[in-house]
């Protein structure tokens, strides 16, 4: 979510890291353009630590949904597709939320403790702008611990990822949806595959590289990788390039032609070319807007 999400993230203590959830903390302003969020096959949630506002959420092409949310209320997000969202507060400048991931192995743990030894895999509702104490109490305790405790525990975080899962499959199970887990990859390797474009903007497209970075053949990699973002591996690896070319376009007083080489293009007419069909203006029309 830190290379998705506009605003300022923070990440928990790498003391208490396990490999059963990742914390991040935001803080907000207001977001009119949609931002795309990738499906991944761990269940997000989102609490609202502080601020009011109001958001908006669809699945790509759909109708919009609006939910007015303030502190204390959550978000729980499994779904299959990757989906749009944009938000405005409400009374104040920024509002902050704490994103949650739990692994897969926690809640299939979980999902044995509740539905006993043979349970199938399972997948939960989607929630918008509820309020759960329960929840907000665990979220809380992880809060404290994983972003402002000094030296966090890593056997008191599990306990409560733990008990976070146990509660999530009794109250939030989706019962139409048992062994029918996504396709799309897996949050760290998503992350890991993101990284690794990220760093090599300025060479050739690798589809076989990326397929190894994510421990995959190139035929599943290529399929997971879009059911995930919603965008082929080499569509995505394009808009990281335009993202970073308009970037130093407007932060920067580097030439045109030292930008399209920064993110790739050795051709300025090229670079020109692509930025164009992405972004919808050329690279000197968008500098100059």
């Amino acid at each position: 979510m830190l290379r998705y999400l506009p605003g300022t993230g923070r990440a928990s203590q790498p003391g208490a890291q396990t490999q059963d959830l990742v914390v991040l903390r935001f803080s907000h302003q207001s977001v009119i353009a949609p931002i795309l969020v990738p499906a991944v096959v761990e269940p997000l949630l989102v609490w609202v630590l502080s601020g009011a506002a109001r958001v908006e959420e669809r699945v790509l092409g759909g109708e919009w949904e609006v939910s007015d949310v303030k502190t204390g209320d959550f978000f729980l997000t499994n779904t299959s597709e990757p989906y749009e969202m944009r938000w405005q507060t409400q009374g104040c400048d920024t509002f902050e939320v704490m994103h949650l991931y739990l692994s897969l192995p926690l809640i299939d743990h979980a999902a044995r403790d509740v539905l006993g030894e043979h349970a199938s895999p399972v997948t939960f509702l989607d929630v918008s702008g509820a309020k759960d104490e329960r929840v907000s109490l665990i979220l809380e305790q992880l809060r404290l611990e994983l972003i402002d405790e000094r030296k966090p525990s890593a056997l008191y975080t599990r306990s409560l990822a733990q008990a976070l899962a146990v509660h999530l499959v009794r109250r939030y199970l989706d019962p139409e949806s048992r062994g029918q887990r996504t396709n799309a990859l897996q949050a760290y390797k998503l992350r890991r595959v993101i990284a690794a474009m990220t760093e090599g903007l300025a060479q050739d497209f690798s589809l076989a590289h990326l397929a190894r970075v994510g421990e995959l053949s190139e035929y599943h990699f290529s399929r997971m990788f879009k059911r995930a973002t919603g965008l082929s591996p080499s569509q995505y690896f394009i808009r990281l390039r335009m993202n970073r070319a308009r970037h130093l376009l407007l932060e920067t007083d580097r030439s045109i032609i030292d930008v399209g080489l920064e993110v790739g293009y050795s051709s300025p007419s090229h670079f020109s070319q692509v930025f164009r069909r992405e972004v919808g203006v050329t690279p000197s029309a968008y500098r100059q807007a």
